[in-house]
């Protein structure tokens, strides 16, 4: 899949302009997600010089997107293109109800595991959740 990420508030806590605490596991779910052959694309507000402290902060850690406010990395800006980046998702803080743990994101589109029909576990919230959204 593609999937298009935020930065402040979502990888990182909301600090802007400055680049808050790393939420965690945000980097080490997407780095996972990468393996598995997910292209991440970065999707933020930042621009300029604070668009590559973004980068570079992600890039310290090891992650490298696919591309960075733009659909692929030879894309150039053009005013009569819609600047909607084009993903199968969209992880951001600014979600209805707000963006769950890493963990659950994780879970949520990893293909490591099958997750439906969903495992019945120890009836955690994203459990119930599948369970409610497939009629268990």
């Amino acid at each position: 899949m593609i999937i298009a990420v935020d930065f402040d508030g979502t990888i990182v806590q909301h600090k802007y302009p400055q680049i808050g605490d790393e939420i965690p596991f945000a980097i080490e779910s997407l780095l996972e997600l990468q393996k598995e052959g997910h292209q991440l694309i970065l999707w933020t507000y930042r621009t300029g010089a604070l668009l590559y402290e973004a980068v570079d902060y992600c890039e310290s850690k090891g992650l490298v997107f696919y591309a960075v406010n733009k659909n692929y990395p030879e894309e150039e800006f053009d005013e009569s293109v819609s600047r909607k980046i084009y993903a199968d998702l969209y992880i951001d803080d600014r979600n209805i109800g707000g963006i769950p743990d890493w963990g659950n994101i994780y879970n949520m589109i990893s293909t490591k595991e099958e997750v439906y029909p969903p495992e019945k576990k120890s009836g955690s919230s994203f459990t119930r959740f599948l369970d409610n959204l497939f009629g268990e």
